[in-house]
């Protein structure tokens, strides 16, 4: 993506920022990503899970160890979309939301 300038000349040196966004990949974002890809890799691996022991209450460590994943996952999708939400923020300057017009005291 370019940016024009005043001049008419395009300058392709450096990606435009589209209506005040973060960045397309920032830190937060990576670690959220993280968060959201950990619970599918970890469950698509089978063969780490699948046996009976240790049971838990009865239940066979195949059905508890998915079953504990569930809360995991939900953890980790909250720390996932608390991380972005705070990263998609508009940074606001201390006098943001005062209308400059108004004569001050």
């Amino acid at each position: 993506m370019s940016v024009e300038d005043t001049s008419g000349t395009t300058d392709t040196s450096r990606p435009a920022a589209k209506h005040g966004h973060s960045p397309a990949l920032s830190p937060a974002r990576l670690v959220a990503g993280v968060c959201l890809a950990v619970p599918f890799v970890v469950l698509l691996w089978v063969p780490s899970y699948n046996r009976i022991t240790p049971a838990l209450g009865g239940m066979p460590f195949f059905y508890w160890y998915q079953l504990a994943w569930i809360l995991i996952t939900v953890v980790l999708t909250v720390v996932a979309y608390l991380l972005v939400s705070r990263d998609a923020r508009p940074t606001q300057s201390p006098t943001a939301g005062t209308n400059p017009t108004e004569a001050r005291p």
